[in-house]
C-alpha cells in the first residue's frame, strides 16, 4: 500500500491525473493501512488520484465502494462494452465488483492505481474495453513496458518505469512508517466496540426473540421440517431441468454476495416489505433472511443457462415455455411436484466458501 502511495505521488509530480469516467476507490482491510499511509505523507496523494477511503475490508470486491455514474453505465449497456475491474484484492468473479463489469483482474495496489491513470492514454471507446480500477479507466490491454501511461504536464510521454517505486524507497518507507504500536493501537479497540454498539438493547433470554418485520434477520424454516427418523431416500423420477450450465459455475454464481438487482426476486419481495431500493444492500448483508437469499440462489447477473438464450438470473418453464426468474420458475415446479434437477460441468461450486452456495 505504501508502494501505491508513492507511485500516486510520483504520478501527481509528473502531471498526470485520473479521468472523471474512470471509477476509483481504497477500502484497506485494516485501520492501521490508514494510519501508515496518513504517517507517510500520501493520503492528499491518493485524494487527488480519486482514491478516497470508502471503508474497511469487504467493501470494492463486495460492490460497496458506490455505483457508477450514469453516462459511464449507459455506455456500457448501450455499447456492449466489456467493463473490466483491477483491483487489490482477493475476488475477482464477474459481476462482484458490479453487475456492469464483467472483466475482473486482480494486480497489486500500484498497478490499480497505474491501470486508473493509464486512462489517460487516447481510447477508442468504439471497440477498447473499460477498466475499471476499483474501477473504470482506460485500456487493459495496456503494454506498460512500452505504451505511456500518460502524458505529463509538459507534454511528454510519461511511462510506467518512470513513476513505479523502487525496492529500496518502499523498504525503507516500511521501516520508517510501519510500527508496531499501530496495530495495537487500532486492534485493542476492536472488542471495546463504538457507542452505538455498545448502546444496543439486548435480552437476557435462552433463544432469539424474532422480530417479524425485519428484513435482514427470519426465522428458518429448516428445522421445523425435520423428524427425529430420517425419511427414506426414494429415487428421482420425472424430474425436469432447472439450470443447464458448462464448467466453472462458482459459489457467486450459486449464490452471489453482490447488490441485489432492482429487478431481481429478492428485490420484489423487498418492496412488497416496504424496503426502497437504495436499501436493498447486499446479499451478503441479508444473508440472516431466508426469504431474500432464496430467492437470490442463481441470481448472479452474468451467468449463463444453456436452457434459455440471454444471460442472466432467469430459466424456462419447459412444459409452458414461459421464461422467469429461476426462483419463480423454481415455484411453478414446486406447486406441480416436479423435482428438479441441475445439469453443470467440471469445477461446479468452486471458489471462495459461501454457506447459502452449499444451502
Amino acid at each position: 500500500m505504501l508502494a501505491a502511495g508513492l507511485l500516486a505521488k510520483n504520478a501527481i509530480e509528473k502531471g498526470l491525473k485520473v479521468n472523471p469516467y474512470i471509477k476509483t476507490s481504497l477500502s484497506p482491510g485494516s485501520g492501521v493501512v490508514t494510519r501508515y499511509l496518513e504517517l507517510a505523507g500520501f493520503l492528499p496523494y491518493l485524494h487527488e488520484l480519486g482514491f478516497d477511503i470508502a471503508g474497511y475490508g469487504c467493501m470494492t470486491c463486495i460492490g460497496n465502494s458506490g455505483d457508477l455514474s450514469e453516462p459511464v453505465a449507459e455506455a456500457l449497456t448501450k455499447n456492449d462494452l466489456v467493463g473490466a475491474s483491477v483491483l487489490s484484492g482477493n475476488r475477482n468473479f464477474e459481476g462482484r465488483v458490479h453487475n456492469l463489469v464483467r472483466a475482473n483482474y486482480l494486480a497489486s495496489p500500484p498497478l490499480v492505481v497505474a491501470y486508473a491513470l493509464a486512462g489517460n492514454v487516447n481510447i477508442d471507446f468504439s471497440k477498447d474495453p473499460l477498466v475499471v480500477a476499483y474501477a473504470l479507466a482506460g485500456n487493459v490491454n495496456i503494454d506498460f513496458s512500452k505504451d505511456p501511461i500518460g502524458i505529463g504536464k509538459n507534454g511528454e510521454n510519461v511511462f510506467l518505469d518512470d513513476i513505479w517505486p523502487t525496492r529500496e524507497e518502499t523498504n525503507k518507507l516500511v521501516a520508517e512508517h510501519i510500527k508496531p504500536e499501530m496495530f495495537r493501537e487500532i486492534y485493542e479497540k476492536i472488542s471495546k466496540g463504538t457507542d452505538r454498539w455498545n448502546s444496543l438493547e439486548v435480552q437476557d433470554a435462552p433463544l432469539f426473540n424474532w422480530d417479524d418485520q425485519s428484513t435482514y434477520i427470519k426465522k428458518p424454516p429448516f428445522f421445523d421440517v425435520i423428524n427425529k427418523k430420517t425419511d427414506k431416500v426414494t429415487p428421482i423420477e420425472n424430474a425436469r431441468v432447472l439450470l443447464s450450465f458448462g464448467d466453472s459455475i462458482t459459489t457467486d454464481h450459486i449464490s452471489p454476495a453482490g447488490n441485489i438487482a432492482k429487478t431481481s426476486s429478492a428485490a420484489k419481495y423487498l418492496i412488497s416489505n416496504g424496503v426502497q431500493p437504495y436499501d436493498f444492500n447486499q446479499y451478503g448483508t441479508r444473508r440472516g433472511n431466508f426469504e431474500v437469499m432464496a430467492r437470490g440462489t442463481f441470481a448472479n447477473v452474468r451467468i449463463v443457462n444453456k436452457l434459455i438464450s440471454e444471460v442472466g438470473p432467469k430459466t424456462v418453464h419447459i412444459p409452458t415455455g414461459k421464461v422467469e426468474d429461476v426462483y419463480t420458475v423454481s415455484q411453478t415446479y414446486k406447486n406441480e411436484n416436479t423435482p428438479l434437477i441441475i445439469l453443470a460441468g467440471k469445477e461446479y461450486g468452486s471458489g471462495s466458501s459461501r454457506d447459502w452456495a452449499a444451502k
